[in-house]
Protein backbone atom coordinates (compact mmCIF):
# COMPACT_ATOMS: atom_id res chain seq x y z
CA UNK A 1 0.00 0.00 0.00
CA UNK A 2 1.18 3.51 -0.77
CA UNK A 3 2.37 5.44 2.28
CA UNK A 4 0.55 8.47 0.97
CA UNK A 5 -2.72 6.60 1.07
CA UNK A 6 -1.94 5.43 4.56
CA UNK A 7 -1.51 9.02 5.60
CA UNK A 8 -5.00 9.74 4.44
CA UNK A 9 -6.51 6.89 6.53
CA UNK A 10 -4.50 5.44 9.38
CA UNK A 11 -3.44 8.84 10.66
CA UNK A 12 -6.76 10.59 10.18
CA UNK A 13 -8.06 9.90 13.71
CA UNK A 14 -4.86 11.11 15.38
CA UNK A 15 -4.83 14.26 13.28
CA UNK A 16 -8.45 15.07 14.10
CA UNK A 17 -7.88 14.47 17.83
CA UNK A 18 -4.87 16.74 18.00
CA UNK A 19 -6.71 19.38 15.96
CA UNK A 20 -9.49 19.40 18.56
CA UNK A 21 -7.02 19.68 21.44
CA UNK A 22 -5.21 22.68 20.00
CA UNK A 23 -8.22 24.39 18.42
CA UNK A 24 -8.88 26.45 21.53
CA UNK A 25 -5.32 27.80 21.68
CA UNK A 26 -5.13 31.31 20.17
CA UNK A 27 -2.91 32.02 17.20
CA UNK A 28 -2.09 35.38 15.70
CA UNK A 29 -4.53 36.48 13.00
CA UNK A 30 -3.01 36.57 9.53
CA UNK A 31 -3.47 40.35 9.34
CA UNK A 32 -0.85 40.76 12.08
CA UNK A 33 1.81 38.66 10.34
CA UNK A 34 4.36 39.98 7.81
CA UNK A 35 3.10 39.96 4.24
CA UNK A 36 6.44 39.62 2.45
CA UNK A 37 7.59 36.10 3.25
CA UNK A 38 8.85 34.13 0.27
CA UNK A 39 5.84 32.48 -1.40
CA UNK A 40 5.49 28.73 -1.88
CA UNK A 41 5.95 29.30 -5.63
CA UNK A 42 9.48 30.57 -4.99
CA UNK A 43 10.55 27.38 -3.20
CA UNK A 44 8.84 25.20 -5.83
CA UNK A 45 10.72 27.09 -8.53
CA UNK A 46 14.00 26.49 -6.72
CA UNK A 47 13.29 22.75 -6.53
CA UNK A 48 12.52 22.71 -10.26
CA UNK A 49 15.75 24.58 -10.99
CA UNK A 50 17.68 22.11 -8.85
CA UNK A 51 16.04 19.15 -10.56
CA UNK A 52 16.90 20.53 -13.99
CA UNK A 53 20.57 20.83 -13.01
CA UNK A 54 20.87 17.33 -11.54
CA UNK A 55 22.46 14.47 -13.51
CA UNK A 56 20.31 11.57 -14.67
CA UNK A 57 19.41 8.92 -12.12
CA UNK A 58 20.16 11.03 -9.05
CA UNK A 59 18.56 12.26 -5.84
CA UNK A 60 19.41 15.29 -3.69
CA UNK A 61 19.06 14.74 0.06
CA UNK A 62 18.82 17.69 2.47
CA UNK A 63 18.60 17.30 6.25
CA UNK A 64 17.54 19.94 8.74
CA UNK A 65 20.13 21.46 11.04
CA UNK A 66 20.34 19.87 14.48
CA UNK A 67 19.08 21.66 17.56
CA UNK A 68 21.84 22.87 19.89
CA UNK A 69 22.04 23.20 23.67
CA UNK A 70 22.56 26.71 25.04
CA UNK A 71 22.70 25.78 28.72
CA UNK A 72 21.62 22.64 30.55
CA UNK A 73 18.13 21.92 29.19
CA UNK A 74 17.77 25.23 27.31
CA UNK A 75 18.31 25.24 23.55
CA UNK A 76 19.48 28.02 21.25
CA UNK A 77 16.75 29.61 19.16
CA UNK A 78 16.50 27.29 16.19
CA UNK A 79 17.87 28.47 12.86
CA UNK A 80 16.83 26.45 9.84
CA UNK A 81 19.32 24.96 7.43
CA UNK A 82 19.35 27.61 4.68
CA UNK A 83 19.27 24.91 1.99
CA UNK A 84 16.23 23.28 3.57
CA UNK A 85 14.48 26.66 3.72
CA UNK A 86 15.58 27.68 0.20
CA UNK A 87 14.22 24.55 -1.45
CA UNK A 88 11.14 23.90 0.70
CA UNK A 89 10.23 26.88 2.91
CA UNK A 90 10.24 24.54 5.91
CA UNK A 91 11.89 26.08 9.00
CA UNK A 92 11.39 23.42 11.69
CA UNK A 93 13.98 20.90 12.94
CA UNK A 94 13.95 17.10 12.57
CA UNK A 95 13.11 17.04 8.87
CA UNK A 96 14.34 15.61 5.58
CA UNK A 97 13.82 16.75 1.97
CA UNK A 98 14.51 14.61 -1.08
CA UNK A 99 14.39 15.87 -4.67
CA UNK A 100 14.52 13.22 -7.42
CA UNK A 101 15.70 13.81 -10.99
CA UNK A 102 13.14 11.44 -12.45
CA UNK A 103 9.62 10.62 -11.39
CA UNK A 104 9.48 7.77 -8.87
CA UNK A 105 6.72 5.18 -8.45
CA UNK A 106 5.95 3.34 -5.22
CA UNK A 107 4.54 -0.19 -4.88
CA UNK A 108 0.98 1.11 -5.07
CA UNK A 109 1.57 3.01 -8.28
CA UNK A 110 1.80 6.44 -6.65
CA UNK A 111 4.11 8.83 -8.53
CA UNK A 112 6.35 11.43 -6.87
CA UNK A 113 9.54 13.39 -7.60
CA UNK A 114 10.00 15.02 -4.19
CA UNK A 115 9.42 14.01 -0.57
CA UNK A 116 9.37 16.04 2.62
CA UNK A 117 9.44 14.36 6.03
CA UNK A 118 8.42 16.67 8.91
CA UNK A 119 7.79 16.77 12.62
CA UNK A 120 4.39 15.33 13.48
CA UNK A 121 1.78 17.40 15.23
CA UNK A 122 2.02 17.09 19.01
CA UNK A 123 -0.24 19.22 21.19
CA UNK A 124 1.90 18.89 24.34
CA UNK A 125 5.18 19.68 22.57
CA UNK A 126 3.59 22.61 20.76
CA UNK A 127 2.49 24.12 24.05
CA UNK A 128 6.17 24.35 25.02
CA UNK A 129 7.93 25.15 21.76
CA UNK A 130 5.30 26.56 19.41
CA UNK A 131 2.99 25.41 16.65
CA UNK A 132 4.15 22.83 14.15
CA UNK A 133 3.02 22.70 10.56
CA UNK A 134 2.68 18.93 10.54
CA UNK A 135 1.82 17.05 7.35
CA UNK A 136 -1.34 18.92 6.46
CA UNK A 137 0.11 22.31 7.35
CA UNK A 138 3.19 21.68 5.22
CA UNK A 139 1.00 20.70 2.27
CA UNK A 140 -1.16 23.80 2.68
CA UNK A 141 1.46 26.42 3.53
CA UNK A 142 4.41 25.13 1.51
CA UNK A 143 2.54 23.74 -1.46
CA UNK A 144 4.36 20.41 -1.32
CA UNK A 145 2.05 17.52 -2.13
CA UNK A 146 4.21 14.67 -0.93
CA UNK A 147 4.66 15.20 2.81
CA UNK A 148 4.96 12.54 5.52
CA UNK A 149 5.69 12.42 9.22
CA UNK A 150 9.31 11.74 10.08
CA UNK A 151 8.32 8.45 11.71
CA UNK A 152 7.18 7.17 8.29
CA UNK A 153 10.67 7.40 6.80
CA UNK A 154 11.73 4.17 8.51
CA UNK A 155 9.13 2.13 6.66
CA UNK A 156 9.22 4.12 3.42
CA UNK A 157 10.60 1.83 0.74
CA UNK A 158 13.10 3.69 -1.43
CA UNK A 159 15.57 1.65 -3.47
CA UNK A 160 18.61 3.90 -3.22
CA UNK A 161 20.75 1.33 -5.04
CA UNK A 162 19.21 2.34 -8.38
CA UNK A 163 20.57 5.90 -8.20
CA UNK A 164 23.92 6.59 -9.85
CA UNK A 165 24.39 9.66 -7.64
CA UNK A 166 23.14 10.41 -4.13
CA UNK A 167 23.85 14.12 -3.82
CA UNK A 168 23.97 15.25 -0.21
CA UNK A 169 25.83 17.39 2.26
CA UNK A 170 27.91 15.66 4.90
CA UNK A 171 25.61 14.87 7.86
CA UNK A 172 26.66 16.35 11.20
CA UNK A 173 28.58 13.89 13.35
CA UNK A 174 27.35 15.27 16.69
CA UNK A 175 23.57 15.20 16.30
CA UNK A 176 21.82 14.85 19.68
CA UNK A 177 19.85 11.64 20.10
CA UNK A 178 16.61 12.69 21.78
CA UNK A 179 13.67 10.75 23.11
CA UNK A 180 11.64 10.93 19.89
CA UNK A 181 12.10 7.95 17.55
CA UNK A 182 11.76 10.29 14.56
CA UNK A 183 14.19 13.06 15.44
CA UNK A 184 17.06 14.15 13.21
CA UNK A 185 19.41 11.55 14.70
CA UNK A 186 17.05 8.74 13.69
CA UNK A 187 16.42 10.19 10.22
CA UNK A 188 20.15 10.36 9.52
CA UNK A 189 20.84 6.86 10.84
CA UNK A 190 17.94 5.39 8.89
CA UNK A 191 19.15 7.15 5.74
CA UNK A 192 22.65 5.76 6.20
CA UNK A 193 21.27 2.24 6.42
CA UNK A 194 18.75 2.58 3.60
CA UNK A 195 21.23 4.22 1.21
CA UNK A 196 24.29 2.16 2.01
CA UNK A 197 26.25 5.14 3.29
CA UNK A 198 27.33 2.99 6.20
CA UNK A 199 29.15 0.67 3.75
CA UNK A 200 32.56 1.90 2.58
CA UNK A 201 32.17 0.16 -0.80
CA UNK A 202 29.16 2.37 -1.52
CA UNK A 203 30.80 5.71 -0.71
CA UNK A 204 31.63 6.55 -4.35
CA UNK A 205 27.94 7.15 -5.07
CA UNK A 206 27.65 9.88 -2.44
CA UNK A 207 28.70 13.27 -3.82
CA UNK A 208 29.21 16.14 -1.41
CA UNK A 209 31.21 18.14 -3.96
CA UNK A 210 28.34 18.05 -6.45
CA UNK A 211 25.89 19.04 -3.70
CA UNK A 212 27.87 22.20 -2.98
CA UNK A 213 28.28 22.93 -6.69
CA UNK A 214 24.58 22.59 -7.56
CA UNK A 215 23.22 24.45 -4.55
CA UNK A 216 25.93 27.10 -4.81
CA UNK A 217 25.16 27.85 -8.48
CA UNK A 218 21.52 28.47 -7.62
CA UNK A 219 21.95 30.38 -4.38
CA UNK A 220 24.65 32.75 -5.64
CA UNK A 221 22.26 34.30 -8.22
CA UNK A 222 19.46 36.09 -6.41
CA UNK A 223 15.90 36.11 -7.68
CA UNK A 224 13.70 39.25 -7.55
CA UNK A 225 11.96 37.85 -4.46
CA UNK A 226 15.29 37.40 -2.68
CA UNK A 227 16.52 40.83 -3.71
CA UNK A 228 13.45 42.42 -2.16
CA UNK A 229 14.28 40.86 1.22
CA UNK A 230 17.99 41.61 0.95
CA UNK A 231 17.31 45.27 0.14
CA UNK A 232 15.23 45.55 3.27
CA UNK A 233 17.80 43.79 5.46
CA UNK A 234 20.55 46.10 4.18
CA UNK A 235 18.51 49.29 4.59
CA UNK A 236 17.58 48.30 8.16
CA UNK A 237 21.25 47.69 8.96
CA UNK A 238 22.19 51.08 7.52
CA UNK A 239 19.55 52.91 9.53
CA UNK A 240 20.91 51.20 12.64
CA UNK A 241 24.40 52.47 11.77
CA UNK A 242 23.04 56.00 11.30
CA UNK A 243 21.18 56.13 14.60
CA UNK A 244 24.17 54.82 16.52
CA UNK A 245 26.47 57.36 14.83
CA UNK A 246 24.15 60.11 16.02
CA UNK A 247 23.80 58.66 19.53
CA UNK A 248 27.39 57.56 20.25
CA UNK A 249 29.38 59.20 23.05
CA UNK A 250 32.54 58.30 25.03
CA UNK A 251 30.73 57.04 28.15
CA UNK A 252 28.84 54.34 26.28
CA UNK A 253 29.81 50.69 26.55
CA UNK A 254 30.32 48.37 23.60
CA UNK A 255 27.36 46.30 24.78
CA UNK A 256 25.15 49.39 24.85
CA UNK A 257 26.07 50.20 21.28
CA UNK A 258 25.37 46.63 20.24
CA UNK A 259 21.98 46.87 21.93
CA UNK A 260 21.12 50.12 20.13
CA UNK A 261 21.93 48.58 16.77
CA UNK A 262 19.83 45.51 17.43
CA UNK A 263 16.98 47.57 18.91
CA UNK A 264 16.74 49.52 15.65
CA UNK A 265 16.82 46.25 13.70
CA UNK A 266 13.91 44.82 15.63
CA UNK A 267 12.03 48.10 15.65
CA UNK A 268 12.10 47.94 11.85
CA UNK A 269 11.01 44.29 11.68
CA UNK A 270 14.24 42.28 11.45
CA UNK A 271 13.85 39.05 13.42
CA UNK A 272 17.50 38.49 14.23
CA UNK A 273 21.11 39.35 13.42
CA UNK A 274 22.85 37.45 10.66
CA UNK A 275 25.96 36.91 12.80
CA UNK A 276 27.36 37.99 16.14
CA UNK A 277 27.55 41.80 16.23
CA UNK A 278 31.11 43.14 16.25
CA UNK A 279 31.51 46.37 18.25
CA UNK A 280 35.21 47.07 18.66
CA UNK A 281 36.36 50.36 20.17
CA UNK A 282 40.00 51.37 19.88
CA UNK A 283 42.32 48.41 19.58
CA UNK A 284 39.41 45.96 19.98
CA UNK A 285 38.67 46.84 16.37
CA UNK A 286 41.92 45.10 15.41
CA UNK A 287 40.35 41.75 16.37
CA UNK A 288 38.60 40.75 13.16
CA UNK A 289 35.81 38.72 14.77
CA UNK A 290 35.66 40.49 18.13
CA UNK A 291 32.23 39.67 19.62
CA UNK A 292 32.72 39.95 23.37
CA UNK A 293 31.78 43.65 23.30
CA UNK A 294 32.59 44.01 27.01
CA UNK A 295 34.45 47.33 27.19
CA UNK A 296 32.48 49.47 29.65
CA UNK A 297 33.55 52.85 28.24
CA UNK A 298 34.52 53.22 24.61
CA UNK A 299 36.36 56.52 25.12
CA UNK A 300 37.17 58.95 22.31
CA UNK A 301 38.96 56.69 19.84
CA UNK A 302 37.33 55.23 16.75
CA UNK A 303 34.79 52.43 16.98
CA UNK A 304 34.37 49.69 14.38
CA UNK A 305 30.77 48.43 14.07
CA UNK A 306 30.21 45.33 11.92
CA UNK A 307 26.52 44.43 12.19
CA UNK A 308 23.90 42.93 9.93
CA UNK A 309 20.15 42.58 10.33
CA UNK A 310 18.53 39.32 9.28
CA UNK A 311 15.14 39.82 7.64
CA UNK A 312 13.07 36.72 6.84
CA UNK A 313 16.25 34.64 6.74
CA UNK A 314 18.31 37.01 4.55
CA UNK A 315 21.18 38.88 6.15
CA UNK A 316 22.98 42.12 5.48
CA UNK A 317 26.63 42.74 6.40
CA UNK A 318 27.53 46.40 6.87
CA UNK A 319 30.57 47.84 8.66
CA UNK A 320 31.22 51.45 9.56
CA UNK A 321 34.17 52.87 11.49
CA UNK A 322 33.56 56.26 13.10
CA UNK A 323 35.26 58.67 15.54
CA UNK A 324 33.42 58.65 18.86
CA UNK A 325 34.32 62.29 19.59
CA UNK A 326 32.89 63.37 16.23
CA UNK A 327 36.12 64.19 14.38
CA UNK A 328 38.80 62.01 12.81
CA UNK A 329 42.31 62.73 14.04
CA UNK A 330 45.02 63.26 11.41
CA UNK A 331 46.21 59.66 11.74
CA UNK A 332 42.69 58.23 11.77
CA UNK A 333 41.79 60.33 8.74
CA UNK A 334 44.83 59.09 6.80
CA UNK A 335 44.08 55.42 7.44
CA UNK A 336 40.34 55.81 6.85
CA UNK A 337 40.87 57.62 3.53
CA UNK A 338 43.25 54.89 2.40
CA UNK A 339 40.65 52.18 3.10
CA UNK A 340 37.96 54.28 1.39
CA UNK A 341 40.12 54.76 -1.71
CA UNK A 342 40.80 51.02 -1.83
CA UNK A 343 37.08 50.29 -1.64
CA UNK A 344 36.29 52.78 -4.40
CA UNK A 345 38.97 51.22 -6.61
CA UNK A 346 37.42 47.78 -6.07
CA UNK A 347 33.97 49.17 -6.88
CA UNK A 348 35.22 50.47 -10.23
CA UNK A 349 35.98 46.93 -11.46
CA UNK A 350 32.56 45.45 -10.71
CA UNK A 351 30.15 44.33 -13.43
CA UNK A 352 28.69 41.20 -14.95
CA UNK A 353 31.60 39.00 -16.07
CA UNK A 354 34.32 40.83 -14.13
CA UNK A 355 36.92 38.89 -12.21
CA UNK A 356 36.85 38.93 -8.44
CA UNK A 357 40.63 38.89 -8.45
CA UNK A 358 40.68 42.24 -10.28
CA UNK A 359 38.72 43.91 -7.47
CA UNK A 360 40.88 42.29 -4.81
CA UNK A 361 44.15 43.20 -6.54
CA UNK A 362 43.08 46.81 -7.01
CA UNK A 363 42.21 47.24 -3.33
CA UNK A 364 45.32 45.49 -2.07
CA UNK A 365 47.59 47.51 -4.39
CA UNK A 366 46.20 50.81 -3.15
CA UNK A 367 46.51 49.81 0.51
CA UNK A 368 50.05 48.55 0.01
CA UNK A 369 51.17 51.75 -1.75
CA UNK A 370 49.42 53.90 0.83
CA UNK A 371 50.99 52.12 3.79
CA UNK A 372 54.41 52.52 2.19
CA UNK A 373 53.86 56.25 1.67
CA UNK A 374 52.85 56.60 5.33
CA UNK A 375 55.97 54.73 6.42
CA UNK A 376 54.02 51.90 8.05
CA UNK A 377 55.52 49.21 5.79
CA UNK A 378 58.71 49.15 3.75
CA UNK A 379 57.75 46.59 1.08
CA UNK A 380 54.46 45.80 -0.66
CA UNK A 381 54.80 42.20 0.44
CA UNK A 382 54.21 43.33 4.04
CA UNK A 383 50.65 44.51 3.33
CA UNK A 384 49.20 41.29 4.76
CA UNK A 385 50.34 42.32 8.24
CA UNK A 386 47.73 45.07 8.25
CA UNK A 387 45.20 43.83 5.66
CA UNK A 388 45.01 40.14 6.64
CA UNK A 389 41.64 39.08 5.20
CA UNK A 390 39.92 38.75 1.84
CA UNK A 391 38.03 41.55 0.13
CA UNK A 392 34.52 40.18 0.47
CA UNK A 393 32.00 37.40 -0.02
CA UNK A 394 28.47 36.56 -1.12
CA UNK A 395 25.57 37.36 1.21
CA UNK A 396 22.07 35.90 1.30
CA UNK A 397 20.61 33.21 3.52
CA UNK A 398 24.11 32.87 5.01
CA UNK A 399 26.29 35.86 5.80
CA UNK A 400 29.04 34.04 3.90
CA UNK A 401 26.66 32.73 1.28
CA UNK A 402 27.12 29.90 -1.19
CA UNK A 403 28.89 30.48 -4.46
CA UNK A 404 32.24 30.86 -6.17
CA UNK A 405 33.96 34.25 -6.24
CA UNK A 406 35.97 33.65 -9.43
CA UNK A 407 33.70 35.45 -11.89
CA UNK A 408 31.00 37.91 -10.84
CA UNK A 409 27.59 37.60 -12.47
CA UNK A 410 24.51 39.76 -12.74
CA UNK A 411 22.23 39.49 -9.66
CA UNK A 412 24.95 38.31 -7.31
CA UNK A 413 24.97 40.21 -4.01
CA UNK A 414 28.42 40.60 -2.49
CA UNK A 415 30.33 42.57 0.12
CA UNK A 416 33.40 44.70 -0.47
CA UNK A 417 35.24 45.16 2.84
CA UNK A 418 38.86 46.37 2.76
CA UNK A 419 40.42 47.04 6.16
CA UNK A 420 43.58 48.13 7.94
CA UNK A 421 44.33 47.00 11.51
CA UNK A 422 47.42 48.27 13.34
CA UNK A 423 47.88 46.54 16.68
CA UNK A 424 49.98 47.96 19.52
CA UNK A 425 53.64 46.95 19.34
CA UNK A 426 53.45 46.83 15.53
CA UNK A 427 56.68 47.57 13.66
CA UNK A 428 55.78 51.18 12.86
CA UNK A 429 55.52 54.59 14.52
CA UNK A 430 53.50 54.49 17.76
CA UNK A 431 51.15 57.17 16.48
CA UNK A 432 49.50 54.51 14.30
CA UNK A 433 49.05 51.94 17.07
CA UNK A 434 45.50 50.93 17.93
CA UNK A 435 43.96 52.26 14.71
CA UNK A 436 41.50 49.88 13.07
CA UNK A 437 39.37 50.75 10.05
CA UNK A 438 37.03 48.54 8.03
CA UNK A 439 34.45 49.80 5.58
CA UNK A 440 32.05 47.13 4.38
CA UNK A 441 29.27 47.60 1.88
CA UNK A 442 26.72 45.36 0.19
CA UNK A 443 26.45 45.51 -3.59
CA UNK A 444 24.23 44.03 -6.29
CA UNK A 445 26.12 43.17 -9.46
CA UNK A 446 24.40 44.57 -12.57
CA UNK A 447 25.03 44.15 -16.28
CA UNK A 448 27.27 47.21 -16.57
CA UNK A 449 28.31 47.88 -12.97
CA UNK A 450 26.75 47.61 -9.56
CA UNK A 451 24.07 48.98 -7.25
CA UNK A 452 25.28 50.09 -3.82
CA UNK A 453 22.57 48.61 -1.58
CA UNK A 454 24.13 50.03 1.60
CA UNK A 455 24.16 53.62 0.30
CA UNK A 456 21.89 54.70 3.17
CA UNK A 457 24.80 54.81 5.66
CA UNK A 458 27.51 57.45 5.02
CA UNK A 459 31.00 56.34 3.97
CA UNK A 460 32.89 59.58 3.30
CA UNK A 461 34.75 61.27 6.17
CA UNK A 462 32.79 64.53 5.90
CA UNK A 463 29.45 62.73 5.71
CA UNK A 464 30.23 60.61 8.77
CA UNK A 465 31.24 63.65 10.83
CA UNK A 466 28.06 65.41 9.72
CA UNK A 467 25.93 62.39 10.73
CA UNK A 468 27.57 62.20 14.18
CA UNK A 469 26.69 65.85 14.79
CA UNK A 470 22.96 65.18 14.32
CA UNK A 471 20.48 64.55 17.11
CA UNK A 472 19.43 60.92 17.50
CA UNK A 473 15.98 59.55 18.15
CA UNK A 474 17.72 57.55 20.90
CA UNK A 475 19.14 60.58 22.74
CA UNK A 476 16.22 60.76 25.17
CA UNK A 477 16.25 57.05 25.96
CA UNK A 478 17.22 57.11 29.65
CA UNK A 479 17.00 54.37 32.25
CA UNK A 480 17.21 54.67 36.04
CA UNK A 481 20.49 53.50 37.63
CA UNK A 482 20.71 50.00 39.04
CA UNK A 483 20.44 49.79 42.82
CA UNK A 484 23.01 47.00 42.80
CA UNK A 485 25.37 49.28 40.93
CA UNK A 486 25.67 51.51 43.99
CA UNK A 487 27.54 48.82 45.89
CA UNK A 488 31.30 49.18 46.16
CA UNK A 489 33.14 47.12 43.63
CA UNK A 490 30.37 47.12 41.03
Amino acid sequence: MSIFRKKGNACLFVFLFISQVIAAQPSPPDEFLPKDYLPASFHAGRRDALRNSMPDSSVVVIFAYPTRTFSNDVEYIYHANPDMYYFSGYKEPHSLLMVFKEMQTDSAGYNYNELLFVQKKNALAEQWTGKRLGVEGAKEKLGIGNVCNGADFKKFNIDFSKFKKIICDKPSVDIPNGFDNADLYDLVEQFKQKSGMAEKKQMGRFDNRLYNELTGKLRRIKTPEELSLLRKAVEISCLGQNEVMKAVHPNMSELEIQGLHEFVHKKLGAEAVGYGSIIGSGENGCVLHYMENIKTKIGTSMILMDVGAEYHGYTADVTRTVPVDGKFSAEERAIYQLVYDAQEAAFSTLKDGSKWSDASNQAREIIANGLMQLGIIKEKSEVGKYFPHGLGHHIGLDVHDRGSMETLRKDMVITIEPGIYIQSNSDCDKKWWGIAVRIEDDLLITENGYELLSRYAPRKIEEIEKMIAQKSALDDFKLPPLESGKKKGF
